[in-house]
């Protein structure tokens, strides 16, 4: 039986090539970081580029956007301007999706993060995000929501308007074309 979370050598070179070339492209969103340790620590972790490659065919456009000296692993951000195009038009998660009677979107952005082997950003680091450029000027993202407002039935979700990352909440169970997630990888 095939692995269906493996990329062929023709696809992992394909998709080094175009995180290198987005990483020399946006050298403010990584400084002091080298391409070739990167490449390394993604050659040696295949699963981690089958997630990156999810990430990029869903319209996210991953990019490294830290170290995390503690665990020494590079943080791969969605730097799309928007919010994935292909992760649009999803509640928050699978209670969420349950819970709906009638007009259900295909999928929850916890669901599909999951599914993509990837975390969605808190809004500590959407906040990080929006120090390396303007994201979701036209957009929302679903963030990372604390359980105390999940046992509610809320979740939160972020944009970036006038200037100002806003925060914001609505029922979990809620969809809207404009309105997707944003993921973060640690390799």
């Amino acid at each position: 039986m095939e692995n269906k979370k493996h990329l062929s050598p023709e696809q992992r070179s394909t998709l080094i090539s175009v995180l290198k070339e987005r990483f020399d492209k946006n050298k403010n969103r990584h400084k002091n970081l080298e391409w070739a340790k990167i490449q390394a620590k993604l050659e040696a972790n295949p699963e981690k580029l089958w997630s990156l490659n999810e990430m990029e065919r869903t319209g996210g456009e991953p990019d490294v956007a830290g170290y995390d000296t503690n665990t020494n692993e590079y943080l791969f951000y969605d730097c799309s301007a928007e919010s994935p195009k292909d992760r649009r038009s999803v509640c928050y998660d699978h209670e969420a999706l349950e819970a709906r009677k009638e007009n259900k979107p295909k999928n929850s952005a916890v669901a599909m993060a999951s599914e993509m082997g990837i975390e969605l950003l808190t809004e500590e680091q959407y906040r990080e995000l929006q120090q390396l450029g303007n994201f979701d000027s036209k957009t929302s993202s679903w963030i990372k929501t604390p359980a105390d407002i999940r046992k509610l039935g809320g979740a939160i979700f972020t944009d970036f308007r006038y200037g100002t990352v806003f925060v914001y909440h609505n029922g979990a169970e809620s969809y809207y074309a404009a309105r997707g997630f944003r993921g973060l990888l640690r390799v």
